[in-house]
Parts: structure tokens; sequence; C-alpha cells
């Protein structure tokens, strides 16, 4: 099962990278598989943590793949940073790399754990938002044909369930994959 996060990493010269982030729990231990390249797995490498954070407000999820102004955070354990209004925090330590070309695979232990506030559950709105965030991370792999039919779909829980929060994601969503559309227009015009 792969479970929907949000994880914060530092890299060894103390900047802040926030990713959405899809991560197995296995026997205590967390696998986060992050693709080649990018900054959460040269973070990773670099500073052997990374801190998982649980989140009711899909705005973070969207504003990391819309690249959106960045959500505030607060140190925690092992020169990590967490989000300042998750609901629960796990700080990483690395304990195995599995290479792999496409997505090596880390194993993290958690060091620490903490909670700040209930999960009270997703209304399928705020599942529409992180669905499409999740298809938004990878509009370079999509036809066009399966991005619009998805979102067309996703728009339904939008339209009946979606309060202030999940509509300004939504948006900023929307507008990642119209700007990805007129690209490629423009690439077959040209």
């Amino acid at each position: 099962m792969i479970y929907e996060t949000i994880v914060t990493t530092c890299s060894a010269q103390g900047e802040t990278h926030i990713a959405p982030f899809g991560v197995q729990w296995f026997d205590g231990k967390v696998i986060i598989s992050p693709f080649k390249p990018s900054a959460t797995l040269q973070n990773i490498l670099e500073t052997g943590h990374a801190v998982l954070n649980l989140t009711d407000d899909v705005r973070v999820f969207a504003a990391a793949i819309a690249k959106k102004a960045q959500f505030a955070t607060l140190p925690v354990a092992a020169g990590c940073v967490r989000l300042q209004d998750c609901l629960t925090h796990h700080v990483l330590k690395l304990d195995q790399v599995e290479e792999d070309e496409v997505r090596p695979r880390l194993t993290m232990s958690v060091l620490e754990s903490a909670l700040h506030g209930p999960f009270m559950g997703f209304n399928r709105a705020q599942a529409a938002v992180i669905e499409l965030a999740v298809l938004v991370s990878r509009l370079h792999m999509l036809p066009v044909e399966k991005i619009t039919q998805e979102m067309q779909y996703l728009q339904i829980a939008i339209d009946k369930t979606a309060g202030e929060r999940e509509l300004q994601a939504w948006q900023w969503l929307v507008d990642s994959v119209n700007n990805h559309l007129a690209r490629l227009s423009g690439l077959q015009q040209a």
C-alpha cells in the first residue's frame, strides 16, 4: 500500500525541499523511491535524513507540484525541518539504499515522531486534488487524452465537495496542466 505524504528534506547547505511523496511502510520502516534525478534523493543521500509529514491541507501537495510558495517549516531533530502545520511528523534516518537506474529504494527508520493534531479524514475533493497532483507530476509521461479524461472525472468531486483550500489547490494544478498543454501546442505548431 502506498500512502500519500509530504517529505521534507534539507541539502547539506541547509536548503529546504518540500515534495509530495507516495511512501510504503514495511516492518516498521519507511520505503521511499524517488526518481533520479531529484532534490529529495540527493538531499537524503547527502544528509541521511528526511521528515515524513502527514497533513490534510492538500494545498501543500498542489503548491509543491505547481511550484507555488512553500509552506512554513519548523526545525526538528537531525538538522531537518517539518511542516509547521502538519498533523503528524516522523523524522527518518537512511538505513539502506537499493540502487536502481530509475527509482532507487531507500529504506528509512523512524528516529522521532510527534502528533500535532487529529486527522479527521479526507473528503472527495481533497482526494481529487491529490490524484491531480500525482497526474501533474507525470505530465511529461502521459498522453493528453489521459490527462483531460482524468481531470474531467476528478472535477466531479471538486464540484460536489470542495472548500476554499481545495479550490485554490485545484486551480494551481489546473493552471499547471493548461501551461503544459499550451507548451505542447506551441511545439506542435513550430
